[in-house]
């Protein structure tokens, strides 16, 4: 898959890479089931055929284990980016009683702000609902959580990356076109800096003559 910057650390691929493999595992298992035991998996009704819930559900959950076979280690992530697991669990969990598991590649470890040492950021591009594919997720792009100095910000992105530019580090974030006065498809990004005195990012818009 393409990437709008050339590292390819992007929320983007995680975000699309596992619904990806879900749809197609997802695809294989119905198949596997309508092959091995079709009486079992229908009900037929008096005007339509459709599938059992029973047997709908265990496909779905199949599928979902078989995509969080890699899952995120959580050892030693902070208090602040548990929380946002655990909210975000919850609201799988409520509906109806979806599994949740955080895919390989949500946690990053990363200098922010420059100060050579690895910051933390929790990708919700990441997670996964197996009663959900577009729970975290949307034409937005899907939550980043940067944590540095102690300090959490979130940010709604359809991709990022670091750079070096002079001496600071600069976060490239790929957002809703809207954001530069356009639609969805309208190409636009974000540069912000780490301002380690304010402990806030900071950013503006260019002005193009």
């Amino acid at each position: 898959m393409p990437s709008p910057f050339s590292s390819g650390r992007l929320a983007l691929l995680g975000w699309f890479g596992h619904k990806r493999e879900l749809v197609i595992t997802f695809e294989w298992v119905t198949q596997a089931l309508r092959s091995k035991d079709r009486a079992k998996m229908w009900s037929v009704g008096k005007t339509n055929v459709k599938p059992s819930r029973a047997v709908f559900q265990a496909t779905v959950g199949a599928a979902f284990l078989a995509v969080s076979a890699n899952a995120q280690d959580l050892s030693g992530l902070p208090a602040q980016l548990l929380e946002k697991v655990e909210a975000a669990q919850q609201a799988c969990s409520d509906l109806d009683k979806g599994q949740f598991a955080v895919e390989f590649g949500a946690v990053h470890r990363v200098d922010l702000d420059g100060d050579l040492y690895s910051d933390w950021v929790l990708d919700e591009a990441g997670f996964a609902c197996s009663t959900a594919a577009s729970l975290y997720c949307g034409t937005g792009g899907c939550m980043t959580h940067f944590l540095v100095e102690n300090e959490l910000h979130s940010l709604l992105n359809q991709g990022w990356d670091m750079v070096d530019l002079r001496s600071n580090r600069v976060l490239l974030a790929y957002v809703h076109g809207s954001q530069c006065g356009g639609t969805n498809p309208t190409p636009c990004a974000t540069a912000s800096t780490w301002d380690t005195e304010e402990k806030r990012w900071r950013t503006t818009g260019a002005e193009w003559e």
